[in-house]
């Protein structure tokens, strides 16, 4: 398009933003953005709602929906927290999106089939007969836990020969259990050791 209109650094725009011509954001827009043309969103530039266009080249910050009927492309350094829809989307190194990407030859096609699968009823299936219900599992026996270990005692605690089967079914081999100690518990066991 031959015409372009240029939102420049220090501007702020309350409102919903249309026209038929290329855009380019350098500040902060409040509001709508629908352009027929082209739209830039500089890397100072932030847009707080949908953006919808022919093309989208995002450098700054969008919250909102990114439409583009023929691409949309975010840049290095570019944040958007909201969807994304064009034919085609390309998402540059650095470029952060936190939302739903989506490419398909129609844009505006995917979501009313999204719509009538979520209005059309429930299906609701029958009970199995009880015969062909599967039986339930046993409940697995209690575990005892290993009793704990005594002041004196710097060995490793071992599992009761009980739970012993259950954990190694389970996970492989339990980790070693290994008791605290108090300060200069240490240093006492290696003076008795001497």
């Amino acid at each position: 398009m031959a015409l372009l209109t240029v939102i420049g650094r220090g501007v702020r725009i309350r409102g919903r933003v249309t026209g038929e011509a290329d855009l380019t954001i350098e500040g902060h827009v409040e509001g709508e953005v629908a352009v027929s043309g082209d739209v830039t969103i500089e890397a100072g530039g932030l847009v707080g709602a949908n953006v919808s266009g022919r093309v989208i080249v995002v450098r700054g910050a969008v919250r909102g929906d990114l439409t583009g009927e023929e691409l949309v492309r975010l840049e290095e350094g570019s944040r958007v927290v909201g969807d994304l829809r064009a034919p085609r989307i390309d998402i540059a190194k650095g470029g952060l999106v936190r939302g739903l990407v989506q490419t398909s030859g129609s844009v505006g096609a995917a979501r009313p089939a999204a719509r009538a699968r979520a209005d059309a009823p429930a299906i609701r299936r029958a009970p199995a007969p009880a015969a062909a219900r599967p039986a339930p599992a046993p409940a697995p026996a209690p575990v005892r836990a290993a009793p704990a270990p005594t002041k004196a005692a710097a060995t490793v605690a071992r599992p009761t020969p009980a739970a012993a089967p259950a954990r190694h079914a389970a996970k492989g081999p339990p980790p070693p259990v290994v008791p605290a100690l108090k300060k200069g518990a240490k240093a006492a066991l290696k003076k008795k050791a001497t």
